[in-house]
């Protein structure tokens, strides 16, 4: 996932203009029956404190806008995320635009953020129509990647909007919105490890 995270150019839609980061470190639990969401946890390298992976989720509004981090609400300090390459890029290319502004910006974020904290809900969802959210989820990131690709970027680079582009990139992005939302699904669906009830033991000879 992390690697997906890192070399995925598509994503950089994702983190620069949705703020849907990933942790640099997340721990998760090997066994147990659970989806990978429950089984998942994001420790604070400033205080320690070992956060479910549910705090950061659509569920409780604060799966996205998080462009600086994930924020600790027990010591309000900011927990390092990983970074796409082409976000990186983008960043050092576009930062004489924003780097005068860079540290007002930061500190307006992390003023919001205390509010978003606020009335969590931490238990686990009862199980929904997955299939529908999937479908969803792949749909709109596919449109919003068509819309990009096809509109946005051309303008950017000055390129002529051909229907013949336009007409291509349709079943292009449909494809890829579907295989994007259906890749989440078994992902974040997958359960652990099933404990057998055995355990192996190694001896060592001394």
């Amino acid at each position: 996932m992390i690697l997906h995270w890192i070399i995925n150019p598509g994503l950089v839609i994702n983190e620069l203009i949705l703020g849907q980061t990933i942790p640099k470190v997340m721990l998760i639990e090997r066994e147990g029956n659970k989806p990978f969401f429950e089984r998942s946890f994001i420790p604070c390298p400033h205080c320690g404190e070992l956060h479910a992976g549910l705090k950061y989720s659509t569920q409780n509004k604060t799966a996205f806008k998080n462009w600086y981090g994930f924020y600790c609400d027990h010591c309000s300090e900011i927990i390092p995320i990983q970074r796409n390459l082409t976000s990186l890029l983008v960043l050092l290319l576009t930062f004489p635009i924003w780097g005068w502004f860079r540290k007002s910006l930061k500190q307006n974020w992390l003023n919001k953020q205390a509010d978003r904290y606020k009335n969590l809900n931490l238990d686990f969802p009862a199980k929904k129509n997955t299939t529908k959210n999937w479908l969803k989820m792949g749909f709109f990131w596919g449109l919003f990647m068509y819309v990009f690709m096809i509109f946005i970027l051309p303008l950017i680079e000055q390129e002529e909007i051909s229907q013949k582009r336009m007409l291509i990139g349709i079943p292009i992005w449909l494809i890829g919105g579907l295989g994007f939302g259906f890749f989440m699904k078994i992902w974040m669906n997958r359960k652990g490890k099933q404990n057998k009830g055995l355990t192996k033991i190694k001896f060592h000879r001394h």
